[in-house]
């Protein structure tokens, strides 16, 4: 497909004057809108107006420019068919072979809370989606451009042929209807999460998502069943979705589920810090002075839960550590970096996973969860711990090693399956009770597991994600060696389980806040 004409209209403008300078010394003709043709001008790049080409001046502050049948024929039109031919040489209108066009910044203007809804409706695009969808649908005949990262694969394809390859036009088209489909979905959710007076309401009367496919993968959460990885059109900053990976076997779905557990986690402390997840549960998290002494005391946590784990560091992965992973078989390694020494290490493992994240700590702004015929949808659970709200219940207040523990064990129970019980002492994990039907269950599973790794309960702290219903799950924990325990309280019976902590010596710590996790 020849290109012998261009329009180019775009609302971000980077990399707009290269592109068509090298158009023009291509011999093609430019036209242009607005503000494009103006910088075009300023540059130096010969360039008509789109008024001046169709011979109608813009109107009504500028929403009508490209409407016009001079533009949408010459997109529209089907070089293969001769009665389009004739049609257009009857109306002395000529083709337009390559479309560039970018949109209002209609997303970017209701990011903000406090936009005013006149703005918003301002930057919804008219003639650019037009003009969009026309040149898509006639993709045999017209490349069409929305994203600045294709210019150079455009050029590469007109500089060696004078023209655009079909492969090339229809990968663009492709991207054009979804990147159009996005936009008019920004402005449904937009739309419909407005009430009658304008105000904006957390949750749009209709939600569309869009994601973008990363890749299939082997197999789903078992073999028979296929699955695909996506990414969110949107992330993030610093979420699993990007990941580089350095070395190692294809990842699976359960080993990408239980990386973005085991990234969670690791990104909410400060220390030097590990964690060891298994079948999406924390078996083991520590914080040391350095990640190697992470790493040992979260292995020491759990060491037979930690085969096969997926294993995340919140620090840049030293040799020291390196060498310390040998003591064990892991899936997956995640961190911020791998240093080149620690890497030569890891190579010696060839079926090693390892992938780096860039360390940020932007939340995703909602969770979805499918249910049968629908979705569910809530802000994620992001609310930082403030230790000046939380209130010591007891007659027992907690030493300053026990408050840091305290906090230690409430940020890992938040990422563990409820019911979710949670012994530490000295910045590390001893003990992890996941996923029972009771709370006393869960507390029983979490001082048996620190018993099957020969771990002294004796002097340490419990977290629960949610209330005890009943003081039974006290007294497991105090009988185990818990001296001070944090849990959101909120049970009809909370005087009864702070009567049991009194009357055993425990410190209580109620957040107020509860960490469900299912």
């Amino acid at each position: 497909m020849k290109v012998s004409r261009a329009l180019l209209s775009v609302s971000d403008k980077s990399g707009v004057v290269e592109l068509a300078r090298a158009l023009a010394g291509a011999g093609i003709e430019i036209l242009s809108t607005g503000g494009t043709a103006k910088l075009l001008e300023k540059e130096g790049v010969a360039v008509t107006e789109v008024s001046a080409y169709t011979g109608f001046p813009e109107m009504l502050d500028g929403r009508v420019k490209t409407l016009h049948p001079k533009i949408h024929a010459g997109l529209l039109a089907r070089r293969d068919d001769p009665s389009h031919v004739a049609a257009m040489r009857r109306a002395g209108f000529g083709t337009i072979d390559l479309l560039v066009v970018n949109l209002y910044p209609f997303r970017a203007t209701v990011a903000d809370p406090d936009a005013r809804f006149e703005d918003a409706i301002e930057n919804i695009d008219i003639g650019g989606p037009a003009m969009l969808r026309a040149a898509a649908k006639n993709h045999a005949g017209v490349a069409v451009v929305v994203d600045p990262a294709d210019y150079a694969r455009v050029l590469d394809e007109i500089r060696a042929s004078g023209g655009v390859s079909s492969e090339l036009c229809f990968a663009l088209a492709a991207k054009v209807f979804a990147h159009t489909a996005a936009y008019d979905g920004a402005i449904a959710n937009y739309l419909s999460s407005l009430d009658a007076q304008r105000r904006r309401l957390e949750y749009p009367q209709v939600l569309n998502l869009q994601f973008a496919k990363l890749h299939d993968l082997r197999y789903g959460e078992n073999p028979h069943q296929s699955a695909a990885f996506y990414r969110d059109e949107r992330p993030a900053a610093g979420g699993i979705a990007s990941f580089r990976q350095l070395q190692g076997k294809e990842l699976s779905y359960n080993n990408i589920a239980d990386a973005d557990a085991a990234w969670e986690c690791v990104k909410g402390f400060a220390e030097p810090a590990c964690v060891i997840v298994k079948h999406a549960n924390p078996c083991g998290v520590a914080v040391a002075e350095s990640l190697a002494g992470a790493y040992d005391k979260a292995f020491e946590t759990d060491p037979v839960s930690a085969f096969g784990g997926i294993l995340a560091f919140n620090r840049a992965l030293d040799t020291a550590t390196a060498e310390a992973l040998g003591k064990q078989f892991a899936e997956v390694v995640i961190a911020p970096r791998v240093e080149p020494e620690a890497r030569k290490l890891l190579a010696k493992k060839a079926n090693l996973r390892v992938l780096e994240i860039p360390l940020a700590h932007e939340a995703q702004a909602h969770d979805y969860k499918r249910v049968g015929g629908g979705l569910l949808v809530q802000t994620s659970d992001s609310r930082p711990l403030d230790k000046r709200a939380l209130k010591v219940a007891t007659k027992r207040q907690p030493s300053e090693a026990q408050w840091a523990d305290l906090l230690f064990a409430w940020r890992v129970a938040k990422y563990v399956k409820s019911n979710a019980i949670v012994f530490c002492r000295g910045g590390m994990t001893l003990g992890v009770g996941a996923g029972q039907m009771s709370r006393v269950d869960s507390a029983r599973i979490a001082a048996m597991k620190a018993e099957g790794a020969h771990l002294s309960l004796a002097d340490s702290v419990a977290a629960s994600d949610a209330f005890f219903p009943f003081r039974d799950g006290l007294d497991v924990l105090a009988e185990a060696g818990a001296v001070a325990v944090i849990q959101p309280g909120g049970s009809v019976r909370d005087e009864e389980v702070i009567a049991a902590a009194n009357e055993r010596g425990v410190a209580m710590v109620l957040t107020g806040v509860r960490h469900f996790r299912h």
